[in-house]
């Protein structure tokens, strides 16, 4: 008889060839047909890139997508990136080079949104925009993909442009990312607008009203601050860490326990970040329970930053099952795993989606 726990070990040894070929076969009794597992920030084979020079081809989106599928991710926020060609990767990190001419930043969306229309219709995953869809995602076993935009930087301050990406199915937008922008300061530049702008505070209202989910990853304190202290909505920071003691020195992506609790405050949910900040795939387990203990079991999700991280110690969808057990032999009930997996997440979305 095969036990849970060799069928977990066989499985997450399995190829990503094989779990296209056979979704099912790496499937967890942890994720059950009837739960929700959802990823809160991924950018899979840098799907919106097609077309670019440095673009992985189709294949790279597939197999990230298969292993989504075989991992029973019921959906994630597939993440366009609205500075990407503004930035440059250094051996110390991700720095700005330059910012947006006067409509440069539209017409990059524009081809982004194009180039991730034409890739994703090829893929094996549900085009989504409602929270209900999430829920046929689990039913039909094929991811719902929601996009999402990283960085405010496309608008250029102008809030009456997320109509547009609203009518093209975007529903959720990050305000700030790397590069600094005229809606807020983030946390890895020096502040511009003591958090904030007027243009960020009127996309914050824009994106109430149309309903879509406000992400503040990248954002410094005050910018969140400033956010929770006017959405309507609960919010989303997608992706991070928290700071740790002074021995172990982190990015500056990572936020304190003040910063964490204004994201529960508003009802939101924060994604547990496994990039290379994490000494290893156990640590990662160890943080996502340190968030827990601050903010409370209700507001805490993943944010894997998928195709886009930092060293990840959780690379590949593959480890869902594996993360979920970690998080359940440190004590957590199904039922409280499950909320972290996509419940939480569920609930926000069933709040701004409508």
């Amino acid at each position: 008889m095969v036990t849970r726990r060799n069928f977990l070990q066989t499985s997450l040894m399995a190829s990503a060839g094989a779990a296209l070929l056979n979704p099912e076969a790496l499937a967890s009794d942890h994720l059950e047909k009837d739960n929700i597992s959802f990823d809160l920030h991924a950018h899979p084979g840098s799907f919106f890139g097609r077309g670019q020079k440095d673009y992985g081809g189709d294949a790279a989106v597939m197999k990230t997508i298969g292993e989504m599928n075989a991992g029973r991710l019921s959906g994630a926020f597939f993440s366009l990136i609205a500075d990407a060609i503004l930035l440059e990767r250094t051996p110390t990190g991700i720095v700005p080079t330059r910012s947006y001419q006067a409509g440069e930043g539209w017409k990059e969306y524009l081809r982004q949104m194009e180039a991730a229309k034409q890739v994703l219709g090829t893929m094996p995953v549900s085009i989504s925009t409602k929270a209900v869809d999430l829920d046929k995602a689990v039913v039909n076993k094929k991811v719902a993909a929601f996009i999402a935009c990283e960085g405010g930087d496309f608008l250029d301050g102008n809030a009456s442009l997320l109509d547009q990406m609203y009518e093209d199915g975007v529903r959720s937008v990050q305000l700030v990312h790397y590069a600094p922008n005229v809606l807020g300061d983030l946390q890895t530049s020096e502040p511009q607008h003591n958090g904030l702008s007027k243009s960020g505070k009127e996309v914050v209202a824009r994106m109430n009203k149309l309903g879509m989910v406000i992400d503040v990853a990248h954002a410094s304190f005050k910018t969140v601050q400033d956010v929770t202290d006017l959405s309507s909505a609960p919010i989303i920071l997608s992706h991070s860490i928290l700071k740790m003691e002074e021995s172990r020195p982190l990015s500056k992506r990572a936020i304190s326990i003040d910063h964490a609790k204004l994201v529960a405050k508003s009802g939101g949910v924060i994604g547990a970040w496994p990039s290379g900040f994490n000494n290893s795939f156990e640590e990662f387990v160890d943080n996502t329970l340190r968030l827990v203990e601050v903010v409370g079991i209700d507001h805490v999700g993943l944010g894997t930053d998928m195709d886009g991280n930092f060293k990840p110690v959780l690379g590949s969808y593959l480890q869902l099952p594996k993360w979920i057990e970690g998080l359940q032999s440190k004590g957590l009930s199904a039922e409280e795993a499950g909320k972290i997996a996509g419940g939480n997440v569920r609930r926000v979305l069933g709040q701004v989606l409508k």
